[in-house]
């Protein structure tokens, strides 16, 4: 394990050149590698339990909330009867746990490709596998984009939860993936892709703006902070069929007491409005 040394897992990888986050390591917990991917998961000093695949965080205890709440009420909250969801990929369990608590959800299906992730969450994380035991999930460990392909108007929502733009999932971020998107929603259908930080490479995420434009009427980039990412940000491109759709207005508000009930630890409606406003160095870039 190159990346650890002197106690600290750095999380070093050409996407973010010239800087790495560290964590401190009390204890490697599991490391192995399945068909597709590293595994790691490593018992952190402040961060709990971390998820690490191809030597890139996926997801630490302390902050993992902040992006499976985030990745899961945008595109939920915006639409108005998000009754049947897809999720492509999320092995970890996390957003299967938060798309299962919007009250008009009430069928999911996850395609997820690697066995050996689920696995590993169910053992080591299981805060966040305790999405697979929900009665309205349906799992399949298969390729997304087969199953995709073989269900055309099926879903209200969409969500990628996708690992960066490296290896195998580059496909999730170009012209003909968001074609397949757009093919299994039903009308006035909503997806939501992780879609990197604008802080890393601000042409990137405009090529996959425009990638996704090709498809969706209407198209939003939208941010979360998670400390334990790079630069300390994620992004998110939010696309809707329809133009008459305003996803940066939540549809679906949750009550003060739906939040406590719920356990949301970081989304809000306000969350969800201010989520869509960028600086103006990334607004003039990403709206043209």
């Amino acid at each position: 394990m190159e990346q650890i040394k002197s106690g600290y897992f750095s999380e070093k990888n050409d996407l973010w050149p010239g800087q790495f986050f560290s964590l401190e390591v009390e204890k490697v917990l599991h490391n192995e590698k399945s068909d597709y991917q590293d595994i790691l998961v490593v018992q952190t000093k402040h961060h709990g339990k971390a998820l690490i695949l191809d030597g890139i965080i996926q997801c630490t205890e302390r902050d993992e909330f902040a992006y499976q709440e985030m990745i899961s009420f945008l595109p939920l909250c915006a639409h108005k009867k998000p009754t049947k969801v897809l999720i492509v990929g999320g092995g970890d369990g996390g957003v299967a746990r938060e798309v299962s608590k919007h009250p008009k959800v009430e069928e999911i299906v996850q395609v997820e490709i690697d066995q050996k992730v689920i696995d590993v969450s169910k053992k080591y994380i299981p805060s966040m596998a305790v999405g697979f035991a929900s009665p309205k999930l349906t799992l399949n460990v298969c390729d997304g984009f087969e199953y995709m392909r073989n269900h055309k108007e099926e879903f209200d929502v969409i969500i990628t939860d996708s690992s960066d733009p490296i290896g195998p999932a580059v496909n999730l971020f170009t012209e003909s993936y968001f074609a397949l998107l757009k093919e299994a929603l039903r009308p006035n259908g909503i997806i939501c892709s992780q879609a990197s930080s604008f802080w890393l490479d601000l042409e990137h995420v405009k090529e996959t703006m425009r990638n996704c434009k090709q498809h969706f009427d209407t198209v939003k980039f939208a941010i979360a902070n998670v400390p334990s990412y790079p630069t300390g940000q994620i992004g998110f491109i939010v696309g809707a069929l329809g133009e008459s759709v305003s996803l940066t207005t939540p549809l679906y508000k949750f009550t003060d007491n739906d939040i406590e009930r719920l356990k949301l630890r970081y989304y809000n409606s306000e969350i969800h409005r201010a989520a869509f406003v960028l600086p103006n160095f990334a607004r003039n870039v990403l709206r043209n």
